[in-house]
């Protein structure tokens, strides 16, 4: 069963044991303090080991104040003109322990290296790009459930697949013979001109074709058009292709959240890598 998704004031955060933790997603600066003393209540309540919030810079001494880490920063992610730090609280000391640590640094160099050697190439023939429509939400929601064990939100429910589309979510997938092979999202916010690159997912049988470098291209161009400034994501930290799919679209890593995420079956690392799509903003 996938993680609540809930709201305190005006901020909206997710929390269960799924992910064995509180996500703050949006923070609304009027919920502070009370909203740091709250998730502390519930977190002792239900045995949480981690609490990960996304604030202001502006926001961040009041968390700090409270025992919390910066694990990631990004520069201009409110609207171009305040960063935006990703921290964390450990309630068990062992989430925070990261023993890949060096096979995660390894990666991230790894990754620029392979992107300062790139050379791009066409899409292959026989394969399409296109913007998902509610038609298309079974196939997403079957490919979602075939190449992820476990995964932090209910992606291979079709409902909530449609769901999302109607909120602040587009996907985007590429076609081959008529079946979806390869696909992804961004989850806008659009008061704060952000948007989150996440949910790639390639058929195995469709792997080594670089479709999820085409993806973020034609994603970044209809972000772009949607108004959006700044895109980043939060990928799996040991998967190679990821990082270098990132790395090579010009995205610059930024940190590492530890323990993050419960997906394909086990919680993982996350890094997060961040790019201006806007060039009047500059980071």
């Amino acid at each position: 069963m996938s993680d609540a998704i809930s709201r305190f004031g005006d901020s909206i955060y997710q929390h269960g044991h799924h992910n064995d933790r509180i996500y703050l997603m949006k923070l609304s600066t009027a919920d502070v303090p009370d909203i740091i003393y709250f998730f502390e209540d519930i977190s002792q309540k239900n045995r949480y080991s981690k609490i990960f919030v996304k604030v202001p810079a502006s926001a961040g001494t009041g968390f700090l104040s409270r025992g919390y880490q910066v694990e990631a920063r990004i520069p201009g992610f409110y609207r171009g003109l305040e960063d935006g730090l990703f921290m964390a609280r450990y309630l068990d000391d062992r989430r925070g322990l990261e023993g890949d640590m060096n096979k995660i640094r390894g990666i991230i160099r790894e990754s620029v290296q392979k992107a300062e050697e790139y050379r791009r190439r066409d899409l292959s023939g026989g394969y399409t790009l296109q913007a998902c429509g509610n038609d298309d939400a079974d196939e997403i929601a079957d490919l979602y459930g075939r190449v992820f064990e476990s995964y932090p939100f209910p992606i291979d429910d079709p409902g909530y697949i449609r769901e999302t589309m109607q909120d602040n979510f587009r996907y985007f997938s590429v076609m081959k013979d008529g079946e979806i092979v390869a696909v992804a999202s961004t989850e806008m916010n659009r008061q704060d001109k952000n948007v989150e690159m996440t949910d790639f997912a390639t058929d195995p049988r469709h792997a080594g074709l670089n479709l999820a470098g085409h993806l973020l291209e034609l994603m970044e161009r209809e972000m772009r058009d949607d108004g959006m400034k700044l895109a980043f994501t939060i990928c799996r930290s040991l998967s190679v292709p990821m990082n270098i799919t990132f790395a090579r679209a010009g995205y610059r890593y930024v940190g590492t959240l530890l323990n993050n995420t419960n997906i394909c079956g086990s919680f993982e690392s996350m890094n997060v890598w961040f790019k201006t799509i806007d060039n009047g903003i500059n980071a």
